[in-house]
């Protein structure tokens, strides 16, 4: 499902090739397009040791269907530079937050308190359209950082509510707390569990509640068992595709650099595992982004 042609100079020092004998950090050749256009639910243009090119990214991704892309902020700089990237480029809408790894140490500094005041200010912003990505990371922070993570995550609840905004959720390690929480403060009226790390379990909760569960390239890892077991069983009302790019390049391309273009290698994976044709998969996806974000245009 590739061409031979490099896609495009996604950073200004990138390769492009299928090569199996070239760099591994090389990026992948472009896949075949998509019959029904989609979009990435979540995505970071900033990331990465060089600048990303982000009209050519863009271009890029459109020339194999994917028709724009939700930029997502993870802390203050990366926040800012999404209401830059937003009104740069109209195929992109943004999401702004402080990252739950984050928190703790900006508690630890005194400085939490201002920068979620910021990222509340941000999210008027019109084409802000999520509070992400925001929640609980217990993989990288221990104990210490928890009430930190914990206040963090119940004030981004409450901007996204106050603000009428889709809430993108990052869960790590966490699922139970963040569970606890949602119920103890209440969920927005459109949450959405980004690079949904679940089981079946999991799915059949957010089906009940009628919460959005986001598939990455994880999806299409060989021992993302409980990954293929939950998009089994998710409500296709529920269900987005995303890249998290530059992260979780799907299969066979795992642990070469993501990039939005890459987002059909996903979309045909999630038809198949659905027994969908790769147009109708697109189709439901693109309602249910919809339903989350609202339009592009």
């Amino acid at each position: 499902m590739c061409t031979d042609a490099v896609p495009f100079p996604y950073r200004p020092d990138s390769v492009a090739t299928n090569d199996a004998a070239a760099q591994r950090g090389a990026y992948a050749a472009a896949p075949e397009p998509l019959p029904v256009p989609v979009y990435d639910n979540h995505t970071h243009f900033d990331f990465g040791d060089t600048p990303v090119e982000l009209g050519a990214a863009l271009d890029a991704a459109a020339a194999v269907g994917v028709a724009g892309a939700v930029q997502v902020g993870c802390d203050l700089p990366s926040s800012r530079f999404t209401l830059e990237a937003v009104d740069a480029d109209p195929r992109l809408l943004g999401a702004v937050a402080i990252h739950p790894n984050d928190a703790p140490e900006l508690a630890a500094a005194g400085e939490l308190e201002d920068a979620l005041a910021e990222i509340d200010a941000m999210a008027a912003h019109p084409r802000i359209r999520a509070i992400g990505e925001t929640g609980l990371d217990y993989f990288r922070t221990g104990p210490d950082g928890m009430a930190a993570q914990h206040h963090s995550f119940r004030a981004h609840l409450d901007i996204a509510k106050a603000r009428d905004l889709s809430l993108q959720i990052h869960c790590r390690d966490a699922h139970p707390d963040v569970l606890d929480i949602l119920a103890e403060v209440g969920a927005p009226g459109r949450l959405v569990f980004h690079c949904f790390s679940g089981d079946a379990e999991l799915a059949r909760i957010c089906n009940e509640k009628g919460w959005y569960m986001s598939f990455s390239g994880t999806v299409t890892f060989k021992n993302a068992h409980n990954l293929r077991e939950a998009l089994a069983v998710a409500d296709p009302a529920l269900v987005l595709v995303e890249t998290d790019a530059p992260f979780l390049t799907p299969h066979p391309f795992r642990g070469r650099p993501n990039a939005s273009y890459m987002l059909p290698y996903t979309v045909r994976a999630m038809a198949e595992l659905t027994g969908r044709d790769v147009a109708a998969m697109g189709q439901v996806l693109n309602r249910n982004t919809e339903a989350v974000y609202g339009t592009w245009s």
